[in-house]
């Protein structure tokens, strides 16, 4: 089967029941996306398929038919996307392991709502859990990405 990830279209042979989530680490490669609870509950795998955050570890890779985007693919020519640069710029990483999935559903949101409120990011981002607590440093991230919080 095909597959169009970060802009390239990969040909893998798997069963089309096994999660996305293990297509993309253990067969393509890609090890943006991590395993943190296997039943969509913690967000550390989120990738965008047409720009909506999914939970890779329970999508069946059969069941994918559009634009599968990881973090890996944000990127572009080099400069990391606002959404990674206002990340580095918040210092809103500790452990790390969740930041991807974090990172993923921050771009969905500002796609869909480009100046999201407080209470806009505390609904876009409830289903990403980190175990660090940084989520006061997740919303200034994000608001930074949407133009709207402080700069360096």
């Amino acid at each position: 089967m095909q597959l169009e990830v970060d802009g390239r279209q990969i040909d893998i042979q798997v069963d089309p029941q096994m999660p996305l989530l293990w297509a993309l680490r253990d067969v393509a490669g890609i090890l943006g996306p991590k395993f943190g609870c296997g039943i969509a509950a913690c967000g550390a795998c989120t990738v965008l398929i047409d720009g909506a955050p999914v939970r890779s570890c329970v999508l069946p890779v059969g069941d994918v038919t559009g634009r599968v985007t990881t973090i890996e693919g944000l990127a572009r020519d080099g400069a990391l996307h606002r959404v990674q640069q206002a990340w580095l710029d918040e210092q809103v990483a500790q452990c790390g392991y969740c930041q991807a999935g974090q990172i993923m559903t921050a771009v969905a949101l500002l796609e869909e709502i480009p100046d999201p409120t407080d209470e806009d990011i505390d609904k876009a981002m409830a289903g990403n859990l980190c175990r660090c607590g940084t989520y006061p440093k997740i919303r200034a991230a994000i608001k930074r990405a949407a133009g709207n919080g402080t700069e360096a």
